[in-house]
């Protein structure tokens, strides 16, 4: 889905753009889940929140997004 939304809005780029500015959101969504104040837990804790910015860090996340974003961009 987002290599997909990158790719719309940045359909004048060449797809290895799309796909690098893929990766860097996907993971620094993952990534931004180690980030623990309460603030952000408010955040976590509201549907959209959830929604976006997930729940929890998972390395498997962060395998399925490369396996899908190749899938995507093939």
């Amino acid at each position: 889905m987002v290599y997909f939304g990158m790719r719309f809005l940045l359909a004048h780029k060449a797809p290895p753009i799309a796909m690098l500015l893929s990766f860097l959101f996907s993971f620094g969504i993952e990534f931004s889940q180690l980030y623990q104040t309460d603030w952000i837990n408010q955040i976590h804790r509201t549907w959209l929140g959830a929604l976006i910015l997930g729940h929890g860090f998972l390395t498997a996340d962060l395998i399925r997004y490369t396996i899908g974003m190749f899938i995507a961009a093939v």
